[in-house]
């Protein structure tokens, strides 16, 4: 049987456990000499933890980001030849992401034109009181980007292509104390297939509202809040809905963390890497690094 530890009890770490308690793992000490270890712990304990359990032969599937800063999370690009290693941008596995994906790779929607994306959240002073390194950018990395909206970014450029420029700004509007992360950005980005999208994220909004992922292509408009709505240029009309959250955590986590651990583990014996690996989540970390 798979022996699996998970390092950090931080509030994602529940949705790891339901997802283990699917699989007919056992759930193990770290020093039980694990067989794949889950990293949970704040974001500048992930490289150290995970190259240990590299070390003592262990695959490794890290939350997001990589790591506080590119420069950590370059250190598990190519570590380690023949274990696996895997990083939670689950929404890539959302059955509206999914769908979207397909759509455009097929080229059935033409050639995306635009996009815009925005994370509407809120955060308050007692969320970084609970947990102080979320507010301090030496640890965290940084603020609603690499924190939240991390995964809209990664979305945008696994649907839209990779980005050639990106200019924007961002700032700390809350003014909590001993917070030096921003909590709110906006961004332009080019993609290198000639679209542009616009991007806002914020966590100052009134509540936690639906991600919004708005694609403009010749043959179609894809909009992702929840559902996906496809609108054809002849007005037909497709929905695709998305996969109701479960297995603990915050519902705005969507479902697709059991999806992503449970495919990791099917793949834990292919020779290939895992296909969200360092170097993939990078992509988003590198973009989000290059506007601070």
């Amino acid at each position: 049987m798979t022996r699996v530890a998970v390092i950090g009890r931080g509030d994602v770490s529940v949705v790891h456990l339901a997802a283990i308690s699917q699989l007919g793992v056992e759930l193990v000490d770290a020093g039980d000499q694990p067989d794949v270890v889950h990293v949970c712990t704040p974001h500048d304990q992930h490289v150290p933890v995970a190259l240990e359990a590299l070390r003592n032969g262990a695959h490794v599937l890290l939350e997001k980001p990589v790591a506080n800063t590119v420069a950590e999370a370059e250190k598990l690009v190519g570590a380690y030849p023949g274990r696996k290693i895997g990083v939670c941008l689950q929404n890539r596995y959302n059955p509206t992401s999914m769908a979207a994906h397909d759509l455009i790779a097929s080229g059935k929607v033409g050639a995306v034109r635009g996009a815009s994306a925005s994370v509407l959240w809120h955060r308050d002073e007692a969320y970084y009181r609970a947990r102080p390194w979320r507010g301090q950018r030496r640890r965290s990395g940084g603020g609603v980007l690499i924190n939240q909206a991390i995964h809209t970014l990664d979305l945008l450029l696994w649907l839209v292509g990779g980005v050639t420029r990106v200019r924007g700004d961002l700032g700390g509007y809350l003014d909590i104390p001993g917070v030096d992360v921003e909590d709110t950005a906006h961004l332009i980005l080019d993609h290198a297939g000639g679209a542009r999208s616009t991007f806002f994220a914020t966590l100052a909004n009134a509540t936690d509202a639906p991600v919004t992922i708005e694609i403009v292509a010749e043959q179609a408009t894809l909009l992702i809040r929840g559902d996906l709505t496809v609108t054809w240029s002849d007005g037909r009309t497709e929905v695709i809905a998305e996969q109701a959250a479960s297995g603990g955590g915050r519902t705005y986590w969507g479902a697709s963390h059991q999806l992503l651990i449970a495919d990791f583990y099917r793949r834990l014996h292919d020779p290939e890497p895992f296909w969200i690996g360092p170097q993939e989540a990078l992509k988003a970390q590198r973009l989000i690094e290059g506007l601070y």
